[in-house]
């Protein structure tokens, strides 16, 4: 079912016999002007109408291959061995900094956990040096390091009596 009407050469005749009659000579070529720029009107507009709907569904394609490629990307085996890799490398690189802070004297904040052990419990190791009892801590004992303390720190006056 064809819905456009179908206008053959005699059909176009009669129209312009009739608008002949009724505009007259002298205003027909008006006519046909206003009529002529009304269709182009009506060819743009139609032209808009289809390219602002081809311009939709080039949009709507690009963003379902914009979303394919981002899951290409996600699903990507290099990435998940990027984000295997920065998980295994994450705490040694937390552990090297800590070990950074604590040899530059600095001290290293220890997660809170619930399993950290009381004062009784601390093993020699884990008591600080005055606590311990098998000379370890002992600042007069074999294990201690001269570097520790300040050139300028002086113990029971020697260098004192050594410089005069």
């Amino acid at each position: 079912m064809n819905l456009l009407p179908q206008f053959g050469f005699f059909e176009l005749v009669l129209v312009a016999a009739i608008a002949l009659m009724v505009v007259g000579p002298k205003d027909l070529p008006k006519l046909m002007r206003s009529a002529g720029r009304m269709a182009a009107q009506a060819r743009r507009m139609a032209s808009e109408f289809t390219s602002a709907f081809d311009q939709m569904a080039r949009e709507a394609e690009m963003e379902e291959m914009r979303k394919e490629i981002e899951s290409l990307k996600a699903a990507s085996p290099v990435e998940q061995i990027k984000k295997a890799a920065e998980e295994v490398v994450a705490p040694i690189k937390k552990a090297v900094g800590d070990a950074d802070v604590v040899a530059r004297g600095g001290a290293v904040a220890e997660p809170a956990s619930n399993d950290a052990p009381d004062d009784d419990e601390r093993t020699a190791n884990q008591r600080p040096p005055a606590e311990r009892s098998d000379g370890e801590g002992d600042p007069g004992g074999d294990n201690h390091d001269p570097g520790d303390e300040p050139a300028n720190k002086v113990a029971g006056g020697t260098a004192s009596s050594a410089a005069s």
